[in-house]
């Protein structure tokens, strides 16, 4: 059996297992995570607020359209929430998408020579940057600072099961995905193996020991386009 998600004014439902998520994550309840995002969140802020006036300056110059890029996604329990990142792309690279080929396995999009990628956009996915406003979902708690990497409609409009079950943590800007081979990982089973590890294995230190991790892949800018 299966019940919709309720539809926001731009989108169909989709329709996601009943009784998957009547046990919460422990996570989802730990003030201590809650503490930590909230913590983290405002300090990434205070980097965006550094940082804003001459990254939207260098997307302006660099190609026409929106410093934000606004996208659905879908986060925990399958809620539907708008994420906020850096424009990386040309406009209108939505509508594009189809005459890329995708060149990973699964449900998830990837093409390591992606043409609709800006110059600037490229420098902004290599150093994360581009993933800056991110901090603002964390503090309004559609994000965590740890978790799985959130999904968008087209992907989650073709769940099974199994793959739901990933969802039953926050969304975070970094997780295990990200720290075991981020962009290398084209297998979209691998990464959902990842998520119910990291949902096995988590705990508060745990999420520290993520985020100590995804400092040293940042540093060494590995797995990223």
């Amino acid at each position: 059996m299966t019940h919709a998600i309720k539809p926001n004014a731009q989108t169909e439902p989709v329709m996601l297992p009943t009784g998957c998520f009547d046990v919460p994550h422990p996570s989802v309840i730990c003030w201590i995570k809650r503490t930590l995002d909230i913590v983290g969140a405002l300090v990434g802020l205070i980097v965006l607020a550094v940082a804003f006036i001459p990254i939207a300056v260098a997307i302006k110059l660099d190609s026409p359209g929106p410093v934000l890029y606004k996208q659905e996604r879908f986060g925990l329990h399958g809620r539907p929430f708008t994420i906020l990142k850096f424009r990386s792309m040309v406009q209108g690279a939505d509508a594009l998408k189809t005459a890329i080929p995708n060149q990973a396995k699964g449900l998830i999009f990837k093409n390591e020579q992606d043409p609709r990628i800006t110059r600037v956009g490229q420098f902004l996915r290599k150093t994360s940057l581009d993933e800056l406003p991110q901090f603002w979902n964390v503090l309004q708690g559609d994000m965590s600072l740890v978790g799985t990497r959130p999904p968008t409609r087209d992907e989650v409009s073709r769940y099974r099961d199994r793959h739901w079950l990933r969802l039953g943590v926050k969304p975070g800007l970094t997780g295990e995905w990200q720290v075991n081979g981020r962009s290398a990982i084209k297998d979209f089973e691998q990464i959902v193996d990842l998520d119910l590890r990291y949902q096995n294995q988590w705990t508060p230190f745990y999420d520290l020991l993520i985020i100590w991790r995804t400092l040293g892949v940042l540093f060494h800018k590995t797995g990223a386009y």
